[in-house]
């Protein structure tokens, strides 16, 4: 009887380990920057919480200004167009689709 338990307490600790590291993978995806009617828009948890305030840093170096301009770590400018988005990471969307921040460069 003793085993069962200790197993059963073990089997729902890693699922619940599981569980808190797989949490902040997905916030990210639901955590983004989006440029609808030309302003600059942020989310968090899918939800929009209002417009850009200030200038914000990415995880990767990428700096987006308030007029969804962008520059790179390594100094590339460009400018998020309507319907991108940009997720917290550095990573582009525009809809469904990932792009790449450095293939949009002037």
């Amino acid at each position: 009887m003793m085993k069962y338990r200790t197993v059963t307490l073990a089997v729902v600790g890693l699922f619940l380990s599981v569980s808190f590291l797989a949490a902040p993978v997905m916030a990210v995806e639901k955590d983004s920057l989006v440029m609808k009617d030309g302003k600059l828009w942020r989310f968090h948890d899918g939800k929009e919480i209002g417009r850009m305030d200030r200038e914000t840093t990415m995880s990767n170096g990428t700096r987006v200004m308030m007029n969804g301009k962008m520059v790179t770590k390594d100094g590339k400018e460009s400018q998020l167009q309507e319907g991108q988005s940009m997720m917290l990471d550095g990573k582009m969307k525009e809809g469904d689709k990932d792009m790449k921040v450095e293939g949009m460069g002037k």
